[in-house]
């Protein structure tokens, strides 16, 4: 994914992957500036909440069609399902923004999301803060990527919520996120799923 999202201007070239004994190893050429947890950023969060919005839009309108990972969602389902047990459960994973009163009923939620998944915008697959790089407020990449693939806008939507609130320490810029990013194009009741699955299989 990061060589096709190279391919496309959107992160660095990869320079070298191997695996070792000790792991895998990717070795990446270099993305110019800060991510967007750096505190020129975080110091105007209304700044930054529309552009980490307007950025997964123009992402989410790019062309996937050469993309080598053509169903992220299956596997995505699959993690999901395999969280069925409860034995991963993270009841306060997205706590003050999506919240269920048991396992069960985050369950519930997320087997009714499952088959509403598409697969029709280029994913990153873990839309946080640390993962868009700026170089004074230009955009210069997005990294770690292997997430990322043909998938459902909603699961960048729910981590770009996510991830405003932890990285700023409030949930009041959720709505101008969400609104910068286009209202017209979200389901609420999907991102309130999608927050189920992310709880018990992420």
């Amino acid at each position: 994914m990061t060589e096709y999202m190279h391919s496309l201007g959107l992160s660095a070239e990869v320079l070298y992957y191997g695996s070792a004994e000790e792991g895998d190893f990717l070795v990446t050429g270099r993305i110019p500036g800060e991510d967007c947890t750096d505190p020129k950023y975080l110091s105007e969060p209304e700044r930054l909440c529309e552009t980490a919005a307007m950025l997964l839009r123009t992402l989410h309108e790019t062309d996937g069609r050469a993309c080598p990972v053509r169903d992220r969602v299956r596997t995505y389902a699959d993690t999901v399902t395999g969280g069925f047990d409860g034995r991963g459960y993270k009841p306060d994973l997205f706590q003050g923004l999506w919240e269920f009163k048991s396992f069960e009923e985050a369950r519930r939620a997320a087997e009714e999301g499952l088959p509403l998944l598409k697969t029709d915008v280029l994913l990153h697959g873990d839309y946080c803060l640390p993962n868009i790089l700026l170089d004074d407020w230009k955009f210069s990449g997005f990294i770690d990527l292997g997430c990322g693939g043909m998938g459902d806008r909603h699961i960048d939507l729910a981590w770009g919520v996510w991830t405003l609130q932890f990285n700023l320490g409030t949930s009041r810029y959720t709505d101008r996120f969400l609104d910068a990013y286009g209202r017209e194009l979200i389901e609420p009741e999907m991102l309130r799923m999608v927050a189920a699955m992310e709880m018990i299989g992420g």
